[in-house]
């Protein structure tokens, strides 16, 4: 059984900033991913906003770098699934696929989440090639086009009035014929002159070879139309990776982290940062604020600890 002073779960830009952080402090630190580092940020096709790199980089070469820097630094990464773990106690349990355990004195989660799909043909081969699920990230790409917004809740109807600051026009696309969003958001989306309602349908077909040229959608009725739009935003929720979390033992809201400003869960030497957080913002930029937050908390709770006699 292999112990440690930190255990980092999740290998994204809040998992790896922590590890840098950590590797940097000179901790016996190892992160856990299943796959390649860099998480959500990998299916990102190009990142126009991450400060220092003024020409924008895609997502898989910010992953790299970020991934070189802890590195260097002395991060051992370790390739491997979380099934389970046990974070009540003053030693944490992380129990992986195959049935090796680690044992650890404190944890930092940043499992992430995962944008909920619609699932139609020509989403998935279009993702990145004019398919998004960020209107903040994305935006600026769709200067003076016209653009579909998938959803009819809070995000959907405030990604929408951002997206009007650019696009030349939003159709907002919405299986029933009222909105669920908050009346003040609705107010402000019926009030914008660029926004159009498309109600009681569904999309049913992405369009497009090698970019979005429209979206097949089908109303109630059973006709079905083509939108003519360059990008679709798929704008139906969030979901956190927490099928590892004792949820039973830690502090959540719809599935997701609470935590303090120092990023701390309700349990002591456990940590959370990025996506798996309960908050409102998802950015690359403020992961890895996060994960460096994170990992200065778990410096200052091992530092704490007592003494081993």
């Amino acid at each position: 059984m292999s112990s440690f002073q930190l255990i980092i779960i999740g290998g994204g830009p809040a998992g790896l900033t922590a590890g840098l952080y950590a590797s940097r402090a000179r901790l016996n630190v190892t992160l856990l991913e299943k796959g390649a580092p860099g998480g959500q940020v990998l299916n990102t096709d190009w990142i126009d906003n991450y400060p220092g790199f003024t020409d924008g980089l895609s997502g898989f070469d910010l992953a790299e770098k970020m991934a070189a820097h802890a590195a260097r630094f002395g991060l051992e990464t370790k390739l491997g699934e979380v099934t389970s773990m046990d974070l009540a106690g003053p030693i944490k349990k992380i129990f992986l696929e195959g049935g090796e355990e680690l044992t650890t004195q404190a944890v930092i989660i940043a499992t992430g989440a995962r944008p909920n799909i619609v699932g139609i043909p020509g989403e998935k081969e279009l993702t990145g090639k004019g398919v998004s699920y960020c209107a903040t990230c994305d935006a600026p790409f769709y200067r003076d086009q016209e653009i579909a917004v998938i959803g009819g809740g809070d995000t959907a109807i405030q990604e929408a009035i951002h997206l009007t600051k650019f696009a030349s026009k939003v159709s907002v696309i919405h299986r029933r014929d009222e909105l669920r969003a908050t009346k003040i958001l609705q107010e402000k989306a019926f009030a914008n002159s660029k926004i159009e309602f498309i109600w009681n349908s569904v999309a049913i077909e992405v369009v497009g070879t090698n970019e979005v040229e429209g979206l097949k959608l089908e109303n109630k009725n059973g006709e079905k139309t083509t939108l003519a739009v360059q990008g679709v935003f798929v704008l139906i929720g969030t979901r956190p990776n927490n099928e590892m979390l004792p949820a039973d033992q830690l502090d959540m809201k719809d599935g997701f982290i609470k935590t303090d400003q120092q990023m701390r869960s309700s349990l002591p030497g456990v940590m959370a940062a990025g996506d798996i957080c309960s908050k409102t913002v998802r950015q690359v930029i403020n992961a890895a604020g996060e994960g460096a937050v994170a990992c200065l908390s778990v410096e200052e709770y091992l530092a704490d600890l007592p003494l081993a006699e």
